[in-house]
């Protein structure tokens, strides 16, 4: 066994193909006797198509065909017999039995056409229908006479159904072999003497058929011979061969022929009956009319189980003289078999980053119709990337025509149609299913191009702020988002002590309680990642802006408070006239907004109709003139209130006193306590016995430090109510967030009274004042008439009066004016900035005054666009250096209100500069 050249017609066929189709797969072809036993070996197919050994469990070889008679062994590459082969079931008995079927490897799929031509063994013996042949022979039966016997079958073909005929010796008879058109032999029963009935009236015979093959294998029946009485003639046909074409398909009981005989006896010696002389098989084909001698179809003829027949007929007389013919019977294909279609091999998944040409399937079509009528066109229907690739004249690939996108088309139902060539044609359709895999090819997509989120101050540690959203197209693993922080303008540690994101639901949760004071936004870049390979991402914009909530109450810049949040003394002159600046509350909210947007109101007053308080300037004017009957001090309490919600307010006591100088002014300055009323009695006296110890241990360490101090200082004793043990030293109170410069200015309490009767808070000196000998010499009157002791400590704390008057000039403009804090009798109700150009505008000419107004030095000049700021603190400061102040600015000591900048720059001289600047001088003096 092994690669043979296919014999005949069909085995050329295949050799010109191999010759002149280089392109088609390679045709491997085998021959083998038929009967082979099980596991035996037809060739190396391995080592034959060019493949390893070792490749071969990869390439998974196997074998495509409707019945598996052979296989592949795995370990040697053979191709091995599966199942029994008997050629006469297989072929019957055409003359090349071959089974042609395909290999299929994967890993490249490819597929190979295989032919094992299966050879005939002489297995078989002829065999006669019957056993025993019957015939009648008339005794005037001339010599020569030939009688027809039945031909025996033998299955096998070749030299192994070459038939030779033996009879058994008698003088009487003796075989004449004949040969059939189609060239196999038969035998004839030839009379060599006369018979004589009355002498032997039967004989008996025996035929053996013997065939030609290794070993010989033979047949026999016993001829009985019956000699009648005397019928001279003979039935003679019209045609000694008869010849027809039918179509297939033709229906049951339609006439094929009529075949004709003729006697010349008369009587019984001339009625003719007619039989088939054929095999048992033909006769279930055709059925003859014993009496017409017409012959008709009994099934359906199928071009595809035979392409002609041979029927012998027999024509037999009344006296037992026959006469035999042949039809020759030869079957017309029609286009009666739509193609088959079958899948050898198939993947019903594909990745969809395939590329074009990539097989899908291996698809055999088969039309058992010959001729055009077997000739099948195949392609695919609808508009799909895929496409028909034909590989051999039967075989087909099914690739890729295209790009394929599962998240457009996640599976195809592609239909195959095959289509032959017949007159009408016939087709046949199949659908696969293709399912597209999934690969990583979608980044995430937000659902948005930008997050913008607005988060209230104050928020609860934990809570989720806002929560960002992304969708991947993508399957599975590679579907799955997931999200993280990669940049921010914040600082890393700042960062993670302030969001974090939750890496599953995109969910962003405040990690801390955000402070709108320290921080108004900031922006995070988020970004989400799939988990695929390799992953895919996209990045995300979330500006976080923090909301201002109302959590500042609003904080007092001036006047200073006490303890008790009393102001000092202010004094004002006996003469002021109604629309008199007496004093300012300045006051500052670290909120913004309507939360920053003040209001002062007076609460509690001596005498309610003397003074009045702007509602938005914070400024304290009087309302009338001073009358005999008014007291000269008087106590105003204000409260200073924002405009959130809820409202925050902070309280001030401000302390008025009406004298023309100083000296008229220091008896009203004694702070009047009222009597403690029991109920505080009792709890001072526990307050005192609880604070008993702690003041003990604290005087002891004062003490301590004091004298430490006076031992190692050197300053004369009439200054020394200027050092640490006998001043109070209250700072600027002003916030964190505001002690960064802005405001130049301190106050710093020294108090020196005698025993029992007086008590006086003064400003203390900073390093920008003159020098105390300056102050002295220059307005020695100013030294009260007391004791020794306390004259000189008075005299030490009296402020020069030489500080330059408040300059009238610097005014703002109506359009300048928060509210109705530049105006001195407009309407108090004042409207907040219509937008965020004039507000930033507002805040920095505000601060601006205050710090002019806290300068006692300063002239309240500068030069032009710097309010006044660069004669303090040189040209390089501007209003760029201004922080975010909203309020209003009170200039002590002086009458004159904010009017028009530009009026300055201008050049032109403000109305009523200076009319009361002596009384100022005092009040900026004190």
């Amino acid at each position: 066994m092994g690669r043979i050249t296919e014999p005949r017609g069909r085995t050329l066929f295949l050799f010109l193909a191999s010759l002149f189709c280089p392109a088609l797969s390679e045709h491997i072809s085998y021959s083998i006797p038929e009967e082979m036993a099980k596991g035996s070996v037809v060739g190396n197919l391995a080592k034959d198509l060019g493949l390893e050994v070792l490749d071969l469990p990869a390439r998974k070889l196997r074998v495509s065909a409707e019945r598996e008679y052979f296989r592949v062994s795995d370990k040697s590459g053979d191709l091995l017999v599966s199942d029994r082969i008997d050629r006469e079931a297989i072929c019957w008995r055409k003359p090349v039995c071959a089974l042609e079927f395909e290999m299929v490897a994967e890993n490249p799929l490819n597929f190979f056409g295989i032919t094992v031509v299966i050879e005939d063994i002489n297995d078989n013996p002829p065999r006669f229908s019957r056993n025993i042949i019957d015939l009648e022979i008339s005794e005037v039966a001339l010599p020569g006479v030939t009688f027809a016997l039945e031909s025996p079958q033998d299955p096998d073909v070749g030299v192994n159904s070459l038939l030779q005929y033996f009879l058994s010796p008698d003088s009487h008879f003796s075989l004449l072999p004949k040969e059939n058109p189609d060239g196999s032999k038969y035998a004839e029963l030839m009379l060599e003497k006369p018979l004589d009935r009355e002498k032997q009236s039967s004989y008996l015979l025996v035929l053996t058929a013997v065939d030609s093959g290794v070993p010989v294998r033979s047949g026999t029946v016993e001829i009985r011979i019956n000699v009648t009485d005397a019928n001279d003639n003979w039935p003679v046909f019209s045609q000694e061969i008869y010849r027809i074409s039918l179509r297939e398909n033709l229906p049951a009981g339609s006439s094929v022929l009529q075949v004709t005989a003729t006697d010349q006896d008369e009587g019984k010696y001339a009625e003719i009956t007619y039989s088939l002389r054929t095999v048992e098989t033909l006769k279930r084909l055709f059925r003859l009319d014993a009496k017409s001698g017409e012959i008709s179809t009994q099934e359906i003829l199928d071009f595809e189980k035979g392409e002609g027949y041979t029927i012998g007929v027999e024509a037999k007389d009344g006296g037992g003289h026959t006469a035999h013919c042949k039809i020759q019977i030869e079957i017309l294909d029609e286009n009666d078999n739509a193609p088959e279609v079958t899948f050898a091999s198939v993947s019903n998944h594909i990745p969809e980053n395939s590329m074009p040409g990539t097989v899908v399937a291996l698809i055999k079509i088969l039309d058992p119709d010959s001729g055009v009528n077997g000739e099948v066109f195949c392609h695919v229907r609808d508009n799909v990337p895929f496409k028909i690739s034909s590989s051999t004249n039967n075989l087909y690939k099914l690739v890729t025509d295209g790009a394929l996108d599962r998240e457009d088309t996640p599976e195809y139902n592609i239909t195959i149609i095959a289509i032959d060539k017949g007159n009408p044609p016939l087709a046949t359709s199949k659908i696969l299913t293709l399912l597209i895999t999934d690969v990583n090819d979608n980044p995430p997509v937000f659902l948005q191009p930008s997050y913008v989120v607005y988060v209230p101050e104050n928020n609860p540690s934990g809570a989720s702020i806002a929560c960002v959203s992304a969708t991947d197209l993508d399957l599975e693993r590679n579907g799955k988002v997931s999200y993280s922080i990669v940049n921010s303008d914040l600082e890393p540690l700042q960062l993670s002590s302030y969001v974090s994101v939750n890496t599953h639901s995109g969910h962003i949760f405040a990690q801390r309680p955000f402070d709108y004071e320290q921080i108004r936004t900031f922006e995070l870049t988020l970004q989400a990642q799939d988990a695929g390979s390799p992953a895919l991402n996209a990045n995300v914009t979330v500006r976080v802006f923090i909301v201002d909530s109302n959590d500042n109450a609003p904080n007092i810049l001036y006047p200073a408070l006490g303890p008790d949040r009393s102001a000092l003394f202010d004094m004002v002159p006996r003469s002021a006239e109604p629309g008199y600046l007496v004093t300012k509350v300045v006051a500052v909210d670290a909120d913004s907004g309507h939360n920053a947007w003040l209001a002062y109101r007076v609460l509690q007053a001596t005498d309610p109709g003397l003074f009045s308080l702007g509602l938005r300037t914070g400024e304290v004017r009087s309302a009338r003139a001073l009358t005999d009957r008014d007291a000269a001090r008087h106590r105003l309490l204000v409260s200073v209130q924002d405009g959130g919600k809820p409202p925050l307010s902070a309280t001030v006591a401000l302390h008025l006193v009406f004298a023309d100088s100083l000296q008229e002014a220091l008896p009203e300055m004694r702070e009047e306590r009222p009597a403690a009323s029991d109920s505080e009695s009792e709890l001072q006296f526990y307050l005192v016995v609880a604070l008993a110890l702690i003041s003990v241990l604290f005087l002891t360490t004062v003490t301590l430090a004091v004298a430490l101090r006076l031992r190692r200082s050197s300053n004369p004793p009439i200054l020394r109510c200027l050092q640490v043990d006998l001043c109070s030293k209250t700072g600027s109170n002003i916030p964190t967030n505001y002690s960064e410069g802005t405001l130049p200015y301190s106050y710093n309490l020294c108090a020196a009274s005698e025993v029992g009767k007086m008590e006086y808070s003064f400003l203390k000196l900073t390093g920008e004042m003159a020098p105390l000998q300056d102050l002295l010499s220059n307005d020695p009157s100013m030294v009260l008439s007391t004791s020794d002791e306390n004259k000189k400590v008075i005299s030490d704390l009296v402020i020069s009066s030489h500080q330059a008057p408040p300059n009238t000039d610097w005014r703002f403009s109506q359009a300048q004016r928060p509210g109705t804090s530049g105006s001195q009798n407009g309407d108090e109700g004042g409207t907040w900035p219509n937008n965020q150009f004039d507000t930033e505008m507002l805040q920095a000419m505000i601060l601006a005054s205050a710090n002019e107004a806290a300068d006692g030095s300063s002239t309240l000049g500068g030069g032009a666009g710097t309010m006044g700021l660069s004669a303090r603190y040189g040209p390089q400061f501007t209003l760029q250096h201004v922080p975010d102040y909203r309020q209003n600015v009170y200039i002590p000591g002086s009458t004159a209100t904010l009017a028009n900048a530009a009026g300055k720059r201008d050049g032109k001289a403000p109305a009523g500069g200076n009319g009361n600047k002596k009384k100022s001088g005092k009040k900026e003096k004190k």
